[in-house]
């Protein structure tokens, strides 16, 4: 579990860095530099993890150089050489002209070892270890980065390169071209004052006085690469400078004796002019002539009389200088700052400056470190850190005058600090705080302190309690009362003593004690050791940064506020320091440190939560700094000070945010920060001991602390205002809930647990989340506590947290229910409103998150308790539903019984209901869910937050989000706080700062991290389970003991939670005791579960029978040994066990219906244990139990062989359903059992989305209740049985009870479940008309809801009326609107033929299907369905729908045969099915037509087509409680060609007719219609019919009939209503379609032509027949 750790402590180990070493060898630099530079600054983008796995896993390797040229740079000049370098890997004739010099150089990269032997500096110093002189030397290299490496100097190096680069002797007659330089550095102008101060190549001494370069042959202008590094002494002179002498080297081979060098030239460098290194590129003449005596203090620039330059004096020689220097700053303002400070402190002014003048310049040089390169005061910055913290503490004294530069030091520190910071800012951690400011102070500084003793006078008084003498004249004076040195007006006058706190606390104050105690186990402190032996001349650092601080103003100010916490952490260590130096660390902390110092810091924090307070959501990064500072402020001086003193800024602090909270509407800020505040100060390591965890009424009596805060004389005094009130009978209350009297004495968690009971009460989830987390790290950090692992400490710190208890209780409807989506929330829980994010807090929750954690004013009652229903409670979610159930549990584990038992003497029954309902939902957040689940839960959040609503909050909000910071820096842009540290700030936009990036990059984790994960949650789930077990146990004796317990529905709630606890994922152990505690509870209260909690019965029944299927033979053995027990219990109630009887087959029944996990024969296994623990119980062998048993194991044996089949046809729903519906009407006298069955019929349908069958089910079921019902009690407004329901569907009528004397209602054990009741009817009912709204099938809700009317007309639920009619209005609505467009289901009939298929051989079937599915894809789904079954050669799928010729079939093989069926009316059933819905509901009769001719074929011409129509009759009217309905009936009709030819024409007619009588009329669909009857590629259509059938009639040469009539009248109406259509259509069409007008006009013209004489001639022959 996490702690609550504070992360601002990021600075490492300043020790880890240095290596211990004997005195002979200097501490081993390791490799803190070479990290810094090449990990953190030359790839910003790397972390340090990353280089060092990238290091960890490089490989050493070998790079082979054996490409030489020569560079002649008269020939080829640097830039055509970098040309060549690029063609080097591809050969070209350009390199040809390179000369090649044979050779080769290797280099060997591999990794550094941990520890390096033999290695010397860049200075030659050893490193440890260096175990001997034989060993090769490692030398470090000194990198020169490309970029800045912002590292402070940690070593003293003093070191100067010089880099000749080119020479130009071109000018100089003789022979001057082999040329050499050789370089000295001279502390004079002699050759012996020449310094040995050169390094030497590897093959000389260390040191040399000389070095040369090397020669290039017959050049005159060579350019150089040498480089000479020179060890510069510490201390130098206008004498030291670099003397450059130019040789010519002879290279002739002759004997003859000609020197080997000639000098030929001269040149100088002074390298330390007015007082300052000079570095750089340099251009010097060269002087032919040795230089004159005096030269070493002249510029080479002065033209001296009487010498001879080469080139006229031009600069012929250029050098570079690089300085490495922990002595030379080479910064103009950083120079100036430490020669002045020097000169102030040996007290020897310059000549140029005068005592008038120095406080001016000492000023000017301190403000002007400002203007320093970034990159050069980060060198030198300890060193003038300390320099201004030394100025501020000890002012110069000049001519007796102290010199006014606090505030100027002040406002130097608060800039040159914000400049590191905001420049520096890869150098910052999560906090903002620098990384190099926070090693200064850890490590770096050195604070100024005074003596202990002084020499002049003596004192008797203590140091805290003398008053500030005046300030003295002059320094001679050492006046240590001068406060400031930057406004001398200042009073200096006493604060008011501290020996009152109730004005800090609101509690009454206490009998004053001669002497203070000390909060450790050392000795009482004797004042008279640290009286001061004489006035302090000194200041001390704390009281000048705090006094300077106080009285800054403007810009000093906001940029002190900005980087608060190094200012704070260096007021901590100078107290820290001041303390150990003068041996205060046992004086009382009362005396510790000044009354002035106390009321500067008071002041302080006071305008700094001002501040706060004021510009929360203005700036909220500034805000959040100062908030956190502060925090970690009041976490380190609760170990310095007085803690009265400091718990009275914490109440200021919470005051003055409750002010602000209460006037304002987004207070959520202010109450993170609140919130984030307390949880830095409350992560002080004796957290506990300040909270006072001593005896108080709740706990038991014991003696007051035998430590009181230190010194804190109010910690001691509400101690004995607690123990006093104990014995003045204050009740256990108060101390179990947040009382005045609990948060008096245990003052921090009063403050963090009053503060997670009003956050609570918050709509706002960012607020839970940091207000739960808080309380739960906390408790994270007390159970990991070494301190703390004896159970009797730990009691007392779970005694602490008590209340907690109750406010978790009270948040009860909050809680997120993590079985919701399976279980239902417990019957006490009520639906809380859901909470809206934009929905503003409440001002009297505001005003209790921010005040009702420090000492309010006591009301009128005594305490203030906030209403929890004056605000909407806002839905916890589950993670935060889990963190704070696990501080439920904690505290209820760790409490000692003693306080449990005093804690439930005071519960009201409607608190002990609420504990046993968090109870309920710690179960379900605690569940194990499995090593997959925390896989899959892993995936899913390594691409987002874990918290991402919060984040998300943070966003909006400005806080945090990428766009806040732009305009941040937008802002910082346009007013910079200093235009010389920041105008050439690099201005970016670094997304991996933003809060959501960082959150959007997590990682994966490990597979070996998930496992740990998932042994954790295991163990962590068996933990919350068996506390919760130990908290139901408690219960029960209590209720044992207590008969008013007993006659509430307490135990009927502990029986709740023990059914929840066996429903869950639970270990073995668990489970092993969840069993033997219910069979206890059963045993103990048998009538509990047969008179009083009937219901639960069933649902345990339900929950032994599942166990009773596990793998574990441990668990098998449990649940089968409790459930024979609960069989015998209510067997020796009444000599019948009919309930149990019924109970335990209709939870087979469910659990066959509903699980599919279950294992058979584990099942099997445990009914014969349970059989033979019914056959050898002796105590009932005489009577007819084990008879009984044995009947109903039969019976359960009987229900398991039904689920083989069930099993064997899984995945095929239809059979499934059939099996299931078969079970079902086994069950037609047992009424419980069927509808159960039932109940499971409706379940797999709404799975299918078979809303209506699923709604049949559901009526069917209401049916049943109703007949059940009417036989019990008959009453008016009930409906009489199944009749009532025939308006819904005749298929209900099957629900009718048989006579009285087969099944009595009144029989034990018969029709006792929850719906066989008034209630149980109108749930079933209700639920039944929503499976119809969602099956859009609106009229059978009216019938529905024309059924449940009058039951709540009688009983005047007025509520509920309203809500029906609501429904109802929808629902006509929704017909209205819909009129035309509902889609219904389709229907098929299918075959099946082949003895494979068993019972189904030969059987046919009526599919009802969903709207839109085809014949291909039913065929498709059945085809692979028994694909899999039989084989794919095995089934064949009969493609027409002719009458099968079964002796035709392969009697090995299956066949399918698959047609479209539509429903099928007579003429006289029209009439009432008028509407789409009639003609798609209780339908029982469907139609499909055959085409065929009298040769066989199945199409021929228009007089040969004959159609066969085949009318199937289902068992039952769809839609049913199946999907499928066997046919039962078949009936063929077989139409003639004529009158095929007449049905056909009819169809068209009807499409016409329809397409007119559409309102509004549709354009689209009427020319569809149109262009399908008289449309040019169909007019062959009607005409070919009218010239075949009534050509020859209209001839005379064929007689006439009724048919030819009929035609002949239907060619009549179809004319006509083809006219009707055009004209119709004429008027809905566009411009743009007249021209399709008036084509349709011409098609119909002409078909009207063509068909006039046909059916003129034949009318007249019709007339005459």
């Amino acid at each position: 579990m996490s702690v609550c750790c504070l992360d601002r402590k990021s600075v490492p180990n300043f020790d880890s860095f240095r290596k211990a070493g004997n005195s002979g060898s200097l501490p081993r630099r390791g490799s803190f530099e070479r990290l810094r530079s090449s990990g953190s600054e030359k790839r910003r983008s790397w972390s340090p993890e990353e280089v060092s796995a990238n290091l960890d896993s490089f490989r050493p390797v070998t790079l082979t150089v054996s490409s030489f040229f020569k560079q002649e740079v008269d020939r080829l000049s640097d830039d055509d050489l970098y040309k060549f370098l690029i063609d080097l890997k591809r050969p070209t004739s350009g390199l040809k002209k390179l000369k090649s010099i044979p050779g080769t150089l290797k280099l060997d990269i591999s990794p550094c070892p941990e520890e390096v032997k033999y290695c010397l500096t860049p200075e030659l110093a050893r490193l440890n270890p260096y175990p001997d002189d034989k060993g090769r030397p490692t030398k470090e290299v000194l990198e020169f980065p490309s970029r800045e490496v912002f590292v402070p100097h940690y070593q003293y190096r003093n070191l100067l390169y010089v880099y000749p680069k080119n020479l130009n002797f071109a000018s100089r007659a003789g022979s001057a071209r082999n040329i050499a330089i050789k370089v000295q550095f001279l502390a004079g102008e002699e050759e012996h004052n020449a310094l040995p101060v050169i390094f030497g190549k590897s093959s000389c001494a260390e040191y040399k006085t000389h070095a040369y370069t090397s020669v290039i042959y017959h050049c005159k202008t060579p350019n150089l690469y040498d480089e000479i590094k020179i060890k510069l002494p510490a201390i130098l002179s206008q004498q030291h400078h670099l003397l450059f002498t130019f040789y010519h080297i002879s290279c002739q081979k002759n004997m003859a004796p000609v020197p080997f060098q000639t000098p030929v030239g001269y040149s100088w460098l002074p390298i330390f002019p007015d007082k300052r290194l000079k570095t750089g590129e340099f251009n010097l003449p060269v002087s032919v002539e040795k230089p004159p005596a005096g030269y070493s203090m002249m510029s080479t620039d002065i033209q001296l009389p009487g010498m001879k330059w080469l080139d006229n004096h031009r600069g012929v020689f250029t050098f570079k200088l690089e300085s490495c220097s922990a002595v030379h700053s080479l910064d103009i303002f950083l120079d100036n700052f430490l020669t002045l400070c020097y000169a102030v402190e040996e007290r020897r002014l310059p000549s140029n400056i005068t005592d008038a003048t120095i406080e001016a310049e000492l000023k000017n040089s301190i403000t002007n470190l400002q203007k320093s390169a970034i990159e050069r005061l980060v060198k030198f910055l300890p060193l003038v850190l300390d320099k201004l913290i030394s100025l501020l503490v000890r002012p110069p004294v000049i001519s007796g005058q102290m010199m006014n530069v606090g505030q100027t030091l002040f406002e130097t520190m608060a800039h040159i600090v914000r400049a590191l910071v905001m420049e520096l800012d890869f150098h910052n951690d999560q906090h903002g705080r620098n990384g190099l400011l926070a090693t200064y102070i850890q490590f770096s500084c050195t604070l100024p302190h005074p003596d202990a003793n002084q020499s002049a006078g003596v004192s008797c008084v203590p140091v805290a309690m003398q008053a500030p003498p005046y300030r003295a004249a002059s320094m001679l004076a050492h006046s240590a009362a001068a406060r400031s040195s930057s406004n001398p007006d200042l009073s200096g006058g006493h604060a008011r003593p501290h020996d009152d706190f109730s004005r800090w606390l609101d509690v009454a104050p206490c009998a004053a004690r001669p002497i203070e105690r000390t909060g450790s186990m050392r000795t009482s402190y004797d004042s008279n050791v640290h009286m001061m032996m004489g006035p302090v001349y000194k200041k001390l650092v704390h009281e000048e940064v705090v006094l300077q601080w106080v009285v800054s103003s403007g810009s000093v100010r906001e940029a002190a506020l900005s980087n608060c916490w190094f200012f704070f952490e260096l007021m901590v260590k100078s107290m820290a320091q001041h303390l150990a130096e003068t041996d205060r660390l046992d004086a009382p902390r009362r005396l510790r440190f000044s009354e002035q110092y106390v009321d500067d810091i008071t002041a302080l924090l006071n305008s700094i939560v001002a501040d706060i307070v004021q510009r929360y959501n203005k700036d909220y990064k500034l805000i959040h700094g100062l908030n956190t500072s502060i925090a970690f402020f009041i976490y380190d001086i609760l170990s310095l000070m007085d803690r009265g003193f400091v718990f009275a800024l914490i109440k200021t602090y919470c005051r003055e945010i409750a002010k602000k909270i209460t006037t304002v509407t987004d207070s959520y800020i202010l109450i993170n920060l609140k919130l984030d505040f307390l949880r830095i100060v409350c992560s002080h390591e004796h957290y506990i001991t300040l909270n006072l965890p001593f005896g108080t009424s709740l706990t038991g009596s014991a003696p007051v602390s035998p430590s009181p805060s230190m010194t804190s004389s109010q910690s001691a005094g509400s101690t004995l205002s607690a123990t006093s009130a104990y014995r003045d009978g204050v009740k256990h209350a108060n101390f179990a809930d947040l009382s005045s009297a609990y948060k008096h004495q245990h003052y921090l968690v009063g403050i963090v647990l009053s503060d997670l009971a009003a956050a609570l009460e918050t709509s706002n989830a960012s607020v839970h989340n940091r207000a739960i987390n808080l309380v739960k790290n906390l408790l994270s950090c007390h159970d990991s506590d070494p301190r703390y692992t004896d159970s009797e400490c730990k009691s007392r710190v779970a005694a602490l947290y008590l209340p907690l208890l109750g406010v978790v209780m009270d948040s009860l409807v909050q809680l997120h229910d993590a079985s919701l989506t399976s279980r239902g929330p417990p019957s006490h829980v009520m639906d809380a409103e859901s909470g809206s994010q934009s929905h503003p807090i409440n001002q009297n929750v505001a005003m209790a998150i921010a005040g009702s954690s420090v000492f309010r004013r006591p009301s009128a009652s005594g305490i203030e308790e906030l209403d929890p229903f004056k605000t909407r409670k806002m839905q916890l979610g589950a993670e935060n539903t889990r963190n704070l159930l696990s501080c439920f549990v904690w505290v209820l584990k760790n409490a000692s019984r003693r306080t449990i038992d005093r804690w439930w003497e005071d519960l009201s029954q409607t608190q002990m209901q609420q504990l046993l309902d968090v109870l309920y939902f710690g179960v379900s957040s605690f569940e194990y869910k499995g090593r997959k689940y925390l896989k899959k839960q892993n995936q899913q959040l390594s691409h987002k937050n874990t918290d991402i609503k919060s984040k998300l909050e943070d966003v909006i909000l400005g806080a945090g989000s990428a766009r806040s910071e732009l305009m941040l820096r937008r802002r910082e842009e346009k007013n910079p706080p200093s235009p010389h540290m920041s105008g050439d700030r690099v201005l970016r936009w670094r997304k991996d700062k933003t809060h959501y990036k960082q959150a959007m990059e997590q990682q994966e984790k490990p597979r070996m991290e998930i496992e740990y994960d998932a042994h954790i949650e295991g163990n962590l789930a068996t933990e919350a389970s068996l506390i919760g077990l130990d908290m139901l146990e408690y219960i029960i004796q209590q209720c044992e003991r207590s008969d008013s317990l007993q006659s509430s529905n307490l135990l009927g709630a502990v029986l709740r939670v023990m059914q929840h606890l066996l429903s869950c994922n639970q270990s073995e152990l668990v489970l092993q005791n969840v069993f033997a505690s219910q069979r206890s509870l059963v045993f103990k209260f048998p009538e509990l579960l047969f008179e009083e909690e009937t219901e639960q019965c069933a649902d345990l029944c339900l929950r032994l029978l599942s166990h009773c299927s596990s793998s574990l033979s441990v668990i098998r053995s449990q649940a089968s040994a409790s459930l024979y027990l609960l069989m015998r219990q209510n067997f020796e109630i009444g000599n019948n066990f009919a309930r149990v009887k019924m109970q335990v087959t209709m939870s087979l029944s469910s659990l066959v219906g509903t699980n599919q996990s279950f294992n058979e024969e584990y099942l099997r296994r445990s009914l014969k244990t349970i059989l033979l623990y019914a056959e050898e119980d002796t105590d009932l062998q005489e009577t007819t139990f084990p008879e009984q048993v044995k009947d109903l194991v039969f019976n359960l044996h009987m229900i398991l062989s039904d689920t083989v089949k069930m099993k064997e046809f899984q995945e095929d729903p239809e059979m499934l359903i059939d099996l299931m519906y078969r079970i079902a009407k086994g069950y037609q006298t047992s009424p419980d059992l069927r509808l159960t069955w039932l109940q499971n019929m409706a379940g797999k349908h709404s799975e299918r989305n078979n809303h209506a069958e699923a709604a049949l089910c559901l009526i069917h079921s209401a049916a049943l209740v109703a007949e059940y019902l009417h036989m019990m009690e008959d009453r008016l407004y009930h409906p009489v049985g199944c009749v009532a329901f025939q308006r819904i569907s005749p298929n209900v009528l099957e629900e009718s009870a048989v006579s009285d004397d087969v099944v009595s209602p009144d029989e034990e054990g018969i029709c006792t479940g929850k719906y066989f009741s008034e209630s149980g009817l109108v749930g079933l009912l209700e639920h039944s008309a929503s499976s119809f709204t969602m099956a859009s099938m609106y009229e059978a809700v009216n019938e529905v809801y024309r059924i449940l009317i009058p039951i709540h007309e009688a009983n005047k639920d007025y509520k509920k009326l309203a809500s029906i009619h609501g429904k109802l209005h929808e629902a006509f609505n929704k017909i209205v609107h819909q009129q035309g467009k509902r889609l219904f289901s389709c229907f098929y009939r299918v075959g099946f033929y082949g003895s494979k298929f068993g019972d189904l051989d030969g059987e046919e079937f009526v599919y009802k299907e969903q709207p839109f599915v085809k014949l291909p894809e039913i065929t498709h789904r059945l085809e692979s369905f028994y694909s899999e079954r039989f084989g794919s050669d095995d089934i064949e799928t009969i493609k027409d729908s002719n009458n099968v010729d079964r002796n035709k079939l392969n009697p090995d093989k299956a066949y399918i045969q698959i047609t479209y069926v539509e429903p099928y009316f007579d003429l006289y059933e029209y009439r009432s099915r008028t509407t789409d819905f009639d003609k798609n509901f209780n339908l029982k009769r469907f139609m499909y037509a055959t085409p065929f001719t009298s040769d066989g074929r199945a199409h021929g011409q228009l007089g040969e087509q004959f159609k066969r129509k085949t009318i199937l009759t289902t068992s039952q009217s769809f839609p049913y409680i199946r999907t499928r309905i066997q046919v039962i009936g078949r009936k063929q009709l077989v139409l003639t060609p004529i009158e095929v030819a007449i049905e056909d024409i009819q169809k068209k007619t009807a499409e016409l007719f329809e397409a007119l009588s559409q309102e509004p009329p549709d354009p689209k669909i009427l020319q569809m219609v149109l262009q399908g009857c008289i449309g040019t590629t169909v007019n062959q259509g009607p005409m070919e019919v009218a010239i075949v059938f009534l050509s020859d009639v209209a001839s005379g040469s064929k007689p006439a009939s009724n048919y030819h009539n009929k035609l002949r009248l239907c060619f009549k109406d179809f004319i006509r209503r083809c006219g009707d259509a055009l004209r119709r259509n004429k008027t809905l069409i566009s411009p743009e379609q007249r021209e399709y007008q008036k084509e349709l006009e011409r098609n119909y013209k002409t078909l009207f032509e063509k068909l006039g004489p046909i059916l003129l001639n034949a009318r007249v022959c019709i007339a005459k027949a």
